[in-house]
């Protein structure tokens, strides 16, 4: 038997979360409105909130100045091929280790996960000197492989979790009918991870999306995205904050749209198997 609620607790829970979500998003919300400021009001102390000139003058510079679009276009490439790769191969390496029993398999989990420990810039000059060699440096192909590689260990342990709450059973009842390997990944485990899938992609998608060192470090023009089209806006002159918020804001626009779209399935995706 559940225990009851109080009216007092849910108040205090709402006003909690609430403050909380405040706290996170507010620096969104200041560069937000700091790409509406002129220069002058960008750093005017003490800080202006609402009221001030509101202009569109530092998205017309930073529209003329840059090509948005090629920075974006490289973006959504690097990001969704990076991620759909990645998916394609933890998802029978995530099968794999969820239904062979092995005593290795959470040792090896840890292993992986352990990389994404090391410091990106301690493999940085190997991995310079293979795209010199492969001819991979500013290229979208380069990114689309180093980005997957790095968030691969993320997408296996989480498609992991997702794979271990589907139950054996139904697996071996496919295996009974028939069912090769291959169709029992494609036409079994897939369709009833979906909403787990879906989660690990937009949450990888989102890391692809806001990598900035390798994007910084191997790429120069052709394969640059929106990282790149942001660090832009820092000049030796020094920073103009107007118009680096932005930039920032055109940056993270996408990104906001596709989450608050999908916050439904990712929500549903993150509770995967959480209730029986």
């Amino acid at each position: 038997m559940s225990r009851a609620v109080t009216t007092r607790r849910k108040t205090i829970n709402t006003v909690l979360a609430w403050s909380i979500g405040i706290l996170i998003f507010f620096p969104i919300l200041w560069t937000i409105l700091t790409s509406f400021k002129t220069e002058a009001q960008a750093i005017n102390d003490p800080p202006l909130f609402l009221f001030f000139d509101w202009t569109l003058e530092n998205y017309s510079v930073v529209q003329e100045r840059s090509d948005y679009m090629r920075f974006l276009w490289n973006s959504v490439i690097i990001a969704g091929g990076s991620t759909l790769i990645g998916v394609m191969i933890a998802i029978p390496a995530a099968w794999s280790m969820a239904f062979v029993p092995s005593r290795r398999t959470k040792d090896i989990l840890l292993w992986m996960l352990s990389t994404k420990m090391l410091p990106a810039v301690g493999v940085l000059y190997p991995i310079y000197l293979i795209f010199i060699e492969l001819g991979l440096l500013d290229t979208r192909i380069g990114l689309v492989v180093v980005i997957m590689l790095i968030n691969l260990p993320i997408i296996v342990w989480m498609l992991y979790t997702y794979f271990k709450e589907i139950p054996g059973e139904i697996l071996e009842a496919a295996r009974m009918d028939g069912a090769s390997l291959r169709e029992e990944i494609i036409y079994v485990l897939t369709p009833m991870a979906v909403p787990g899938i879906a989660s690990t992609m937009l949450l990888n998608f989102i890391l692809a999306w806001n990598e900035a060192f390798w994007t910084l470090n191997l790429t120069a023009a052709q394969a640059a995205p929106l990282t790149a089209f942001i660090a832009s806006y820092s000049s030796p002159e020094g920073l103009f904050y107007a118009k680096l918020s932005a930039a920032s804001t055109m940056a993270i626009a996408p990104i906001l749209i596709l989450g608050w779209f999908s916050q439904k399935q990712l929500v549903r995706g993150l509770t995967f198997g959480a209730v029986k």
